[in-house]
């Protein structure tokens, strides 16, 4: 359980997403992160904790030098934050602007993010939803 207000667990979620994503700071999920964190949908749909979740991004920074997220809805109720957002990114090899839609669930203990849940289409499903071009 958390006692935070809504507006304050979707500010911890915009804050995370632009620290661990846009600013590239793989770090800061520590501080975001209880200790027991569990992702329920980490790399390759397995199950992981801050340090999976961690060296995810550090492989996505490499392989997608200009990623940036966007966020383009945000609802909290109770202890979560639901949130559907856009990456975007330019693919080294072809140059190609791509992107990825995702919805993610948050879970709150405290002040912390204590699990999430998440869902991203593929690039590879169609042009119309991962070409920005």
């Amino acid at each position: 359980m958390t006692t935070l207000s809504l507006d304050r667990m979707k500010q911890l979620v915009r804050e995370h997403f632009e620290d661990f994503v846009n600013q590239r700071n793989a770090a800061v999920i520590h501080k975001n992160m209880t200790p027991d964190f569990y992702d329920h949908d980490g790399p390759g749909g397995r199950p992981t904790g801050v340090e999976g979740d961690e060296r995810m991004m550090l492989g996505m920074y490499n392989a997608m030098p200009d990623l940036q997220l966007t966020i383009e809805d945000m609802i909290a109720e109770g202890d979560k934050v639901v949130c559907r957002n856009i990456w975007r990114w330019t693919d080294p090899g072809s140059g190609k602007k791509m992107q990825f839609h995702g919805f993610v669930l948050w879970r709150f203990k405290g002040d912390k993010i204590a699990e999430r849940w998440a869902t991203v289409t593929s690039p590879a499903e169609g042009t119309s939803w991962t070409t920005t071009e």
